[in-house]
């Protein structure tokens, strides 16, 4: 897969999708002027960061699959975090965390053609970067929690490597502490508690309800307090 390397863009996934390639690439950026998470939230790209997208193209594809594209991502930023040396857990659906505090989050972007996907997946990992002192309490790099010296180049060959890499579901779920557990799903008309139970191979959660109702819960519809 073709790699381009860049000083600055104002997000990796935009660069992409202007540049409309032709075939698989992938984009790295040692910073972002307007990096993008899920729901439009923005995402700090200060140098340090790890900032990369990755576009890959499906001949046939079939749309109930689509989640199995955030389970790769998600757990090749969990393989890649533990190849120094710290444990990574996945708050679902698509953030990656050490200790509690986000160190990673993920972006899909998938555009559907007849049969066919272009996918882009966009990451924003926390490595030696400066964190903001608001973010002090919620967020954490890499250098920070591992034992040993990290560079942001020897982080991206190691993601860039994983990402290659296809993964079960099983194993994005291994990294899910929470099943079992309270938690509280906050939505547009407010939040309430149940407890975890399992993801789903669509991607949806399945929760028990306070009412002894089973639900299946969409990420696109709920934000997830663990």
């Amino acid at each position: 897969m073709k790699i381009i390397e860049l000083d600055e863009t104002d997000s990796t996934n935009e660069y992409i999708k202007r540049m409309n390639f032709s075939g698989e690439v992938t984009v790295i950026a040692r910073r972002q002027t307007d990096g993008r998470g899920t729901k439009g939230r923005s995402f700090v790209s200060g140098e340090g960061g790890l900032y990369l997208s990755v576009l890959r193209i499906f001949e046939k594809f079939d749309p109930r699959d689509a989640f199995r594209i955030m389970v790769n991502a998600c757990t090749a930023v969990c393989k890649t975090i533990q190849s120094f040396g710290v444990t990574p857990g996945i708050r679902w659906a698509n953030d990656v965390l050490v200790g509690g505090k986000k160190i990673c989050g993920t972006l899909i972007e998938n555009s559907f053609s007849g049969n066919g996907l272009r996918s882009l997946t966009g990451i924003g990992l926390n490595v030696t970067n400066r964190l903001p002192p608001e973010l002090k309490d919620i967020a954490v790099n890499l250098s920070e929690v591992s034992p040993i010296k990290v560079t942001v180049r020897e982080v991206g060959q190691k993601l860039i490597k994983n990402l290659s890499n296809e993964y079960t579901i099983e194993e994005y779920k291994s990294y899910i502490g929470f099943f079992g557990k309270k938690i509280t799903l906050i939505t547009s008309s407010g939040s309430r508690s149940a407890t975890a139970l399992d993801v789903a191979a669509d991607g949806r959660l399945k929760v028990l309800e306070e009412n002894g109702e089973v639900s299946l819960i969409s990420a696109a519809e709920v934000s997830l307090k663990s």
